[in-house]
């Protein structure tokens, strides 16, 4: 067998063992600059245009490629037209950039997913699939409605019961999805918001006493913008039928996992946290199979509890605080509202 040099092997195979996941990083956007230079098709402004916005998301999100999610790309988005007033068509210019660099990080050619598989326990995946860069901001970010909410969780809770009878092991597991879909739209929360949670982040609030220890919600992992720190809040719950669901989760279902020592609220089979990413592979499935919008992400249940409360008669400023942004004209575009333009004005 003839032997292999280090040139022909994928850069991250021959790179210095890094002492950091930055190191990894760094390594990681060298190579993918390096590639298309090598082609001679690319002006020097061109790579330099690309990797400051790899660089830039990098930052926005405070996270490395194996931990980026659609999740993260769209709150960008958000952030980049409402708050910053980006024309659409260079956060779109942006988004492609991106997926250029997910091609590369996530294909098996360069090693990269194998690798950081092995020391992160994750890998690098597309969270830029062209039918989203098409249209972000105009079909994706809608709110879902109130039958498709409806739709969703109904179907998110047959699937328990199909497990159940065909006798699977997945039931549990099924049981704590449909949970989290209830908690993201009854309170308004992110993918990467839901999946940090802990047993202890319900609490005790004097507007709610009637739901006890569950009447609001502690989100220690808010969004957050280039160069700000984590936003944290509480979120009012809002909806007793979502309170009674989780009381009926952490009954039945969660001790069922065996953790006790973990605080996680989610926990999987293998002892973790239930990660973004796997919340939003499991509402790509779920969403596919009832034939619903291919554009709507988790982050349209999150929209519609934005939607929902302002058509249900609450005021904007509420609602902004109850999701965290920083600005009501972020809340009003996310709910498909005009509103935040006349009261912001």
């Amino acid at each position: 067998m003839p032997s292999i040099t280090s040139e022909q092997l994928p850069l991250a195979y021959v790179i210095t063992p890094p002492s950091s996941e930055e190191a990894v990083f760094e390594a990681m956007v060298d190579g993918w600059v390096r590639k298309q230079r090598e082609t001679g098709r690319f002006q020097a402004s061109t790579l330099d245009f690309r990797e400051r916005i790899v660089r830039r998301f990098a930052v926005f999100t405070g996270a490395h490629p194996w931990h980026w999610s659609s999740e993260q790309v769209d709150r960008w988005a958000t952030h980049l037209t409402a708050e910053l007033g980006r024309a659409q068509s260079t956060v779109c210019r942006y988004q492609a950039v991106l997926r250029l660099f997910c091609d590369y990080a996530a294909s098996p050619r360069d090693g990269w997913p194998e690798w950081c598989e092995d020391r992160f326990g994750t890998a690098p995946a597309q969270i830029c699939p062209e039918v989203t860069t098409v249209r972000q901001g105009d079909r994706r970010r809608r709110p879902m409605t109130r039958e498709e909410v409806q739709l969703f969780l109904d179907h998110a809770d047959s699937q328990v019961e199909a497990t159940t009878r065909q006798g699977g092991k997945g039931a549990m597991a099924r049981f704590r999805d449909a949970t989290v879909f209830k908690v993201l739209y009854a309170w308004g929360l992110r993918c990467s918001e839901a999946s940090a949670l802990n047993l202890d982040d319900f609490r005790r609030h004097p507007r709610a006493p009637e739901l006890g220890r569950f009447g609001a919600l502690r989100i220690r992992s808010g969004g957050r913008a280039s160069g700000l720190s984590q936003r944290r809040r509480t979120v009012l719950s809002v909806m007793p039928w979502a309170v009674e669901a989780v009381q009926e989760y952490l009954a039945e279902i969660r001790p069922g996992y065996r953790v006790s020592q973990l605080p996680a609220l989610w926990p999987t089979e293998r002892g973790g946290r239930l990660r973004a990413r796997e919340i939003e592979e499991r509402f790509a499935a779920y969403r596919d199979a009832l034939g619903l919008d291919r554009t709507l992400t988790p982050l349209c249940l999150r929209s519609a509890y934005m939607a929902h409360l302002l058509e249900d008669g609450a005021e904007l400023a509420f609602v902004q605080e109850q999701v965290g942004h920083r600005f009501g004209v972020t809340t009003a575009i996310c709910a498909g509202s005009t509103e935040g333009n006349r009261r912001d004005g």
